[in-house]
């Protein structure tokens, strides 16, 4: 038997987590990160909204977890911590990224100040209720393909991995909503999962931006590359690399998003096919293995949904790394996070930089 400090977040992925951490006999300590963030908290919206995490239902969701399955509960404060997550999120949009909090908040917050919060209790491990797995100190992709959280957890350290415990990474969605229901968890086996980001409960990032940066939104204009002028904008924070939608240029032939150039609010727009790089060059890398001081020949993940393309990733001396895709890549956008794989295995990952084009 271990002690385990689980992070409860309300919903069905940590509760089910919590049941198979007792079912294995462990001491478990249940632990609700508050981040002042509270997106839908009224009872009529809980159970037919997709929702983020941080409501004051889910805390009351986790605390009544804990209590059905008799196991110690904390709520601590880290809304101080998380308002440096929403300042990353805002501050990247302004200078023409595409943020990725979730990554984020799993580096600085989840695995950072969780695992510092379980070593205080003494815990022999940390858990929660993402979709991985760790099989001998390395991390590996979860079961359940479409559930796969992996992409996001390539941030951790490598020393806190032997401490991590992802009790869900082994099963599908509906076999973990099934223990929730045989553990009558009343609810929350059948709560939604959470596919917002938690401090945009609107769906429009736009609305966070511009309250936590105000008059960081700069007019400018819709171009293609020779300059061509198409329309305007009331702020490059309205865009991502690969956008179609929303350009509101008229008519003609389809255009996307292939740039945004802060220095001079410019939204660069052009043909679909403009958008295939050859590679990218990424920053902040995180290995979970030694460090390659040779081409390394992998699988490169440039965004949750893609599938990932056969690549060659080169360490660079700064901590960086270059990639070079086998096959031409669409939309790799700055400021997303990179992971790269050998099969079900992580190797790393980092922050995109910029994209290769190919050679004409």
């Amino acid at each position: 038997m271990a002690r385990v400090v689980l992070a409860m977040s309300g919903g069905v992925d940590s509760s089910a987590s919590a049941v198979l951490l007792k079912k294995q006999g462990h001491e478990v300590i249940g632990l609700f990160m508050r981040t002042g963030t509270h997106g839908h908290d009224q009872p009529d919206e809980r159970r037919d909204s997709k929702k983020g995490c941080c409501s004051a239902i889910d805390a009351g969701d986790a605390r009544r977890v804990a209590d059905k399955l008799d196991i110690p509960f904390y709520a601590l404060d880290f809304e101080s911590e998380f308002n440096r997550i929403i300042d990353y999120f805002a501050d990247e949009y302004v200078r023409g990224r595409t943020p990725n909090p979730c990554v984020v908040c799993n580096n600085w917050l989840k695995f950072g100040q969780l695992w510092t919060f379980g070593q205080k209790l003494g815990a022999d491990f940390i858990a929660t209720g993402h979709y991985a797995q760790v099989r001998n100190g390395e991390l590996h992709k979860g079961v359940d393909a479409d559930k796969d959280q992996s992409y996001v957890l390539h941030g951790i350290k490598r020393e806190v991995l032997p401490h991590l415990l992802f009790p869900v990474g082994g099963y599908t969605k509906p076999q973990i909503r099934q223990f929730a229901r045989e553990a009558s968890l009343v609810g929350v086996a059948e709560k939604p999962d959470s596919v917002e980001i938690c401090f945009v409960p609107s769906g429009n990032h736009t609305d966070v931006v511009r309250t936590r940066r105000p008059g960081a939104a700069t007019a400018g204009v819709i171009a293609e590359r020779d300059g061509t002028v198409l329309g305007e904008h009331d702020g490059i924070d309205r865009y991502t690399i690969g956008q179609r939608k929303g350009l509101n240029i008229g008519g003609g032939k389809k255009r996307f998003v292939l740039e945004l150039l802060p220095e001079t609010n410019t939204v660069v727009v052009g043909d679909e096919s403009d958008l295939l790089s050859s590679g990218l060059v990424a920053s902040g890398m995180n290995w979970l293995i030694d460090p390659p001081t040779e081409p390394l020949t992998c699988v490169a993940k440039i965004r949750y949904r893609h599938a990932g393309v056969p690549a060659t990733v080169t360490a660079l001396p700064n901590g960086g790394a270059e990639v070079a895709f086998d096959a031409p890549q669409a939309a790799v956008t700055p400021g997303q996070a990179l992971a790269l794989y050998n099969g079900t295995r992580v190797l790393g990952g980092g922050w995109i930089e910029s994209a290769t084009k190919p050679a004409q």
